[in-house]
């Protein structure tokens, strides 16, 4: 790279004293450049892109840090402390003094830098250049300072992917587990999830390989003679199954102190707060970023060594009740669901909520947020999760006690609303059938979120309350049994060593009792009761569900199609009858979209957009023969 070494990053940045205790110690910077050319975003001004490299010095006897699995086997410098570092990307005002106050810091997916797509409506791009990769521009015509943090070791190696650079924990020892599912027929079983780097394989002879019919079978040997290790794969002799489950065990040594990508999230985010106008920070995330960012005030990491308050707000996106975990050997990618590391997860488990309850079977009182609160640091938080998170991810449990027998009280600092009728990711627009029986679920209600973020910045700098929570519940009948069955859900027995020093002896774990899974109860239409309703779900051309079902192509017929939804169009004469003409439908739709803008869950800029959306809809739907008739 062509750093500038010891660089200020943009007067924020500094090189820190050697006995500082924040943690930041300097910035290398690779890329600094304007934003399309020197492009004004309304008054924040010209922007600029830094990326660059961050470097961190932690003190392992220090009680900040002492949840980092193993770090007191990492090597340590002259000082004492342990070094990392991480890739960073930002996106800041020329003139500092021109944004908003706040920055926005994005925890990667798996790498991946998504915060422009989610809320400028842009081309997804790992590096930024284009017009149409900023999209409409709204984060930067909003004035914030925006950031992605390398927080997971482990990404695929790609150079344009944000990472995580952290020691070993030298002579450490534990099990290593994967599982596989493969949607087509293959003979190659990958040790890394999805193109992410394994752990090494020390003696092939050891490890253990197996396969089962369903997420639940039962488990059947194969034998070391009819595999390979080639790489970091298992090559087999045979054609794996399509749907059908691969598990594999092998002893691992010195693991990576993957905990410290936390710790890389909280002290960059500490240092920049107070420094070149940035009183405030809100943390953003979606799916496995989200469940990082819980992982995050779960683990105490929302306090910096000094006891300071980190994020002051956080938007986890779709993580549903699951969170990150880095135990011992962790692999951050892996994550539960259906027929993808589906079974016997570490990020599947108690607690759920950041409502204090009980796990039923060991019976252990806790919250994601009792760290936070006990230290004085929790932040406020809006979640959102798609209907597809109560069936693949155990949604439920955010707001439903462990027994499943009452709506929990959620503290004050936290909202919770049900995306009604979406699936994790909306599927492009018109939908094409894919590997599920029904066309995938095209609700784009990413328009929400942009309100909502509008809402948390408003929450956390003037103290004004969001939109209150919409959530399914059973004391108004809105949440029950799901239909299809949603994924399991099981206490989890990792050994006596896992709680307490985060090592994982019991692999696979012992699994105990279910858990309840339940679901969004639907209305006439089939469309979910509960929640926040885009427009096209209030008034419905059709169902869309937050499940979908796996055709025989990929294996498992019949069964959850992870992370995806359904829409089943109503006949065209149903429609016809519901709304006389496209002029009246598209009257109800705008009435839709000015009521979400009164209860804050809509821009009023957006508005145009949204009921533009809505007709492109109702010309799809209606047209005879069409594509929305293929499918029922």
């Amino acid at each position: 790279m062509n750093r500038l070494l010891l660089f200020p990053l943009l007067s924020m940045l500094v090189l820190l004293p050697p006995m500082a205790r924040a943690e930041l110690v300097r910035m290398e910077v690779s890329d600094r450049r304007d934003v399309l050319g020197g492009r004004s975003f309304g008054t924040a001004g010209a922007y600029e892109y830094v990326r660059g490299r961050a470097y961190f010095a932690v003190d392992p006897k220090l009680a900040a840090n002492g949840r980092v699995v193993d770090l007191a086997l990492a090597p340590r410098n002259g000082e004492g402390r342990v070094e990392f570092s991480a890739d960073v990307v930002m996106l800041r005002p020329k003139v500092a003094e021109k944004g908003n106050g706040t920055l926005v810091v994005e925890a990667p997916n798996r790498g991946g830098m998504g915060m422009l797509a989610m809320y400028n409506r842009a081309k997804g791009s790992q590096r930024p250049e284009q017009a149409a990769e900023f999209g409409d521009g709204f984060l930067m015509r909003e004035g914030y300072t925006l950031a992605w943090v390398g927080w997971q070791h482990d990404v695929p190696a790609r150079p344009e992917l944000l990472r995580a650079y952290v020691p070993l924990a030298v002579g450490a020892t534990g099990i290593v587990r994967g599982e596989f599912t493969p949607m087509a027929a293959t003979r190659r079983i990958p040790l890394g999830d999805g193109g992410h780097a394994a752990y090494p394989v020390g003696d092939p002879a050891k490890l253990t390989l197996t396969v089962r019919q369903g997420i639940y079978g039962e488990r059947s040997r194969i034998g070391a003679a009819e595999w390979r290790l080639e790489g970091d794969e298992i090559v087999l002799g045979q054609l794996a199954k399509p749907g059908w489950t691969y598990e594999f065990l092998y002893p691992g040594k010195d693991p990576a102190v993957a905990g410290l990508g936390l710790a890389a999230l909280r002290d960059f985010v500490a240092h920049l707060k107070g420094s070149a106008g940035i009183r405030y920070a809100l943390g953003v995330g979606t799916s496995q970023s989200a469940m990082a960012l819980k992982a995050l005030v779960y683990e105490g990491f929302n306090a910096d060594e000094k006891g300071r308050r980190v994020f002051d707000g956080l938007q986890p996106h779709v993580a549903g009740g699951r969170r990150s975990t880095f135990e011992r050997f962790a692999q951050p990618s892996r994550t539960a669901g259906p027929y993808r590391n589906a079974s016997l997860s570490t990020t599947d488990q108690f607690p759920y909520s950041d409502a204090e309850d009980t796990e039923p079977v060991t019976g252990r009182r806790d919250s994601l947020l009792r760290r936070s609160r006990e230290a004085g640091v929790a932040p406020k938080i809006l979640y959102t999760n798609s209907s597809y998170e109560y069936w693949g991810s155990a949604g439920a449990l955010v707001h439903l006690s462990m027994d499943g027998k009452r709506d929990l009280k959620l503290p004050e600092t936290t909202r919770v609303y049900l995306l009604a009728g979406g699936q994790h990711g909306p599927a492009a627009f018109p939908p094409k059938a894919s590997t599920g029986q029904n066309l995938p679920n095209f609700n784009d209600y990413k328009w929400v979120l942009r309100a909502l973020l509008t809402d948390l910045h408003a929450w956390v700098r003037e103290d004004v309350a969001p939109p209150a929570s919409r959530y399914p519940k059973l004391a108004d009948g809105t949440l029950g049994p799901g239909e299809p069955p949603a994924h399991r859900t099981r206490y989890l027995n990792f050994g006596p060593e896992y709680l307490s020093k985060g090592i994982a002896r019991q692999q696979p774990p012992q699994a105990g009792a279910d858990y309840p899974v339940l679901a969004p109860a639907p209305d006439e239409s089939g469309n979910d009761r509960a929640g926040v309703k885009m427009p096209w779900v209030s008034v419905p051309l059709g169902a869309f569900t937050g499940w979908n079902l796996r055709t025989a192509a990929v294996g498992s017929a019949g069964e959850l199609l992870g992370q995806t939804g359904s829409f089943l169009p109503f006949p065209r004469e149903r429609m016809v009858s519901l709304y006389r003409d496209r002029e009246e439908y598209m009257k109800r739709m705008r009435a839709a979209a000015g009521a979400l803008v009164q209860e804050r869950l809509l821009r009023a800029e957006d508005v145009e957009s949204v009921v533009e959306t809505g007709g492109r809809i109702w010309d799809w739907a209606t047209a005879a023969p069409g594509e929305a008739s293929a499918k029922r």
